[in-house]
């Protein structure tokens, strides 16, 4: 079954960074997506989100047309359903990793039993511990952190950009490895942007995105 299906999808704001990019990937895939620097690689990521409308075109996360979702639907399905990695991690400063991996759940619910102990288990998974402060991480930690936030949803699909941009080489690739694992092991869908063909190369395949012309 499909988890992601992306349909002759043009997307920009009054024109277009790039026309009729169609993707599908299922349970367990891995697709890297590569690019110049502002042919609209992150604005793909942020449109299937649902943070930004396409020009043309439509995006089907799960079986779901995320575009013709109204209120806070859209947020939902991000927080249930999508998982995302940025290149910095993007934790909450002040926070300890378990706080940080924990809030998405408790965006939708307050008083969930279970989100302590998953929470923390996957902290243990990756090798991260719990009551350290975000800002107290370093680069691999706060990456490792940020997967976990992912997953702690249990997404059909992660969204990652540039998950390893920010990491020094030796860290990059274990951070990669360490990624694909957990996409295998939970039988979701990856799609990956990155300017790393070392990083690309690892995915099951690779989409080139080409600026639109006009």
């Amino acid at each position: 079954m499909s988890i992601l299906q992306c349909h002759n999808l043009s997307c920009g704001y009054t024109t277009p960074l790039f026309t009729e990019f169609n993707l599908d990937i299922g349970a367990g895939e891995t697709v890297a997506v590569m690019g110049r620097s502002g042919v609209g690689k992150t604005t793909l990521l942020t449109t299937i989100l649902g943070m930004n409308r396409p020009l043309q075109g439509s995006v089907v996360v799960d079986g779901t047309n995320v575009h013709r979702l109204k209120f806070n639907q859209p947020a939902r399905l991000r927080s249930t359903t999508i998982g995302t990695v940025f290149q910095n991690g993007e934790l909450m400063s002040g926070y300890t990793a378990l706080d940080n991996v924990m809030l998405p759940r408790l965006l939708w619910n307050k008083n969930d039993p279970t989100v302590h102990d998953e929470a923390a288990q996957l902290l243990r998974e990756l090798d991260v511990e719990e009551s350290r402060m975000a800002e107290q991480l370093s680069g691999g930690e706060r990456q490792r952190t940020a997967l976990a936030r992912a997953l702690i949803n249990r997404p059909k699909l992660i969204l990652a950009d540039e998950p390893t941009g920010a990491l020094d080489t030796e860290v990059r690739e274990e951070a990669m490895d360490l990624l694909l694992a957990q996409v295998h092991q939970r039988n979701c869908g990856l799609l990956l942007v990155t300017h790393d063909p070392a990083i690309a190369d690892k995915a099951n395949r690779i989409i080139t995105i080409t600026a639109h012309r006009v």
